[in-house]
């Protein structure tokens, strides 16, 4: 039976609970009930690279802008859910711009290398370019700009790709789970074209927002058809194809485990049919990707196995909500609440502080167990809308 926690604040529970974790099936879910400073306690240096109780560094800040979408694909925004009558957040309740940046400098000062923006689809946020040139003035300890990413749709992207190119974006990654238009219509269920998203690629290409990595969710039965087609198209072309394992992120989509495609599938067939691949050593600790290459050349695909090969282990990711909470995990089930800190006067400091603790106390395996128990395991999960994947 899986056995799930509630975690008090005090770090001596957080420990206790992630070395039973270790040995049992427990999955900690924090949450901390109390917003002010005294909350976290924090007795290292402020602004100090930070490591949680598994030893793993902060290294990734993926930042929600809204959580909204113009597409109601099956696996994230079920109409069935997120229909006329779906209660969106105020506008009030969003990060401004400059309370976003501000919490991202103190995750840059924390180790972050990475910020990637997300939605829901980050480019319905008004003016979302003036952000990415907020957050390009960045700098690292070091004096380095931190790689500055965005994950998109491809829908809005024809039209922003110059401006966010300008303001400082590096590069984007687009979701694209079909070339078939029928297929890729009833996945979006929008009835929203391939040929509108695949301008959208071409035009990030043109102004240089590359390399353009291209993200297919792949679900039996309803797009597995389309993995060699993908494949077959991308192959010898400026753009990394990745096939990504239906996940369980949230709790709406209706996720079955017969309805994953294992990576290991996905590879068998496209070696059946394209040509042979080789792999290819992971760039940097905590990637989500294991990277392939065509062995007679053809560029490299990438698939994400966070259901037959969890890489819990390394991960290095933190979530920050549209309205400002923290998440240190994808399959959480709740966040901490960073707006009553920014809202309520606390100095960089104490947002430091609390950080800090959070993740210091951040002992997240979720994949991992869900792997030991062949299922989903915790219900109420926050949705991947509201956090980005």
């Amino acid at each position: 039976m899986l056995l799930v926690y509630l975690v008090s604040s005090t770090r001596r529970d957080f420990f206790q609970l992630s070395a039973a974790a270790m040995t049992r099936k427990v999955i900690p879910i924090t949450e901390l009930y109390d917003p002010s400073p005294s909350a976290f306690p924090f007795t290292g240096t402020a602004g100090a690279q930070i490591f949680d109780s598994l030893a793993r560094p902060l290294h990734d800040l993926r930042i929600s802008v809204t959580d909204r979408c113009n597409f109601r694909c099956t696996y994230c925004m079920p109409k069935a859910v997120f229909d006329k009558n779906y209660a969106y957040l105020p506008h009030e309740a969003l990060l401004s711009f400059e309370e976003i940046v501000r919490i991202a400098s103190i995750f840059v000062a924390h180790g972050v290398r990475k910020i990637r923006l997300t939605g829901g689809e980050p480019l319905l946020r008004k003016n979302v370019e003036s952000l990415v040139e907020m957050l390009a003035s960045l700098r690292t300890p070091d004096g380095q700009a931190p790689d500055l990413t965005l994950t998109t749709n491809g829908s809005l992207l024809a039209n922003k790709a110059q401006a966010l190119k300008d303001a400082g974006l590096r590069r984007v990654t687009v979701s694209l789970d079909a070339l078939d238009d029928a297929i890729f219509k009833r996945m979006n269920d929008v009835d929203f074209p391939v040929e509108d998203v695949m301008r959208g690629i071409e035009a990030a290409h043109r102004v240089g927002l590359g390399p353009i990595k291209i993200n297919m969710v792949v679900r039996r039965g309803v797009n597995d058809t389309e993995i060699v087609p993908m494949a077959r198209h991308f192959k010898g072309s400026p753009f990394i194809l990745r096939f990504i394992e239906y996940m369980d992120v949230g709790s709406s989509n209706g996720w079955k485990m017969d309805e994953v495609v294992p990576s290991s599938e996905v590879i068998r067939r496209i070696e059946d049919t394209l040509a042979p691949l080789e792999p290819l050593a992971s760039s940097h600790t905590g990637e989500t990707a294991k990277r392939w290459r065509y062995a007679g050349g053809g560029g490299e695909v990438g698939v994400i196995s966070s259901i037959t090969s969890a890489f819990c282990g390394d991960c290095t990711r933190a979530r920050l909500s549209t309205e400002g909470k923290l998440y240190t995990c994808l399959f959480a089930t709740r966040g901490h609440d960073l707006r009553a800190l920014l809202r309520g006067g606390a100095r960089d400091e104490d947002i430091s502080a609390a950080v800090a603790g959070i993740w210091g106390a951040r002992s997240d395996r979720y994949s991992e167990l869900r792997a030991a128990e062949g299922q989903a395991a915790v219900t109420g999960k926050v949705e991947m809308s509201y956090i980005g994947g």
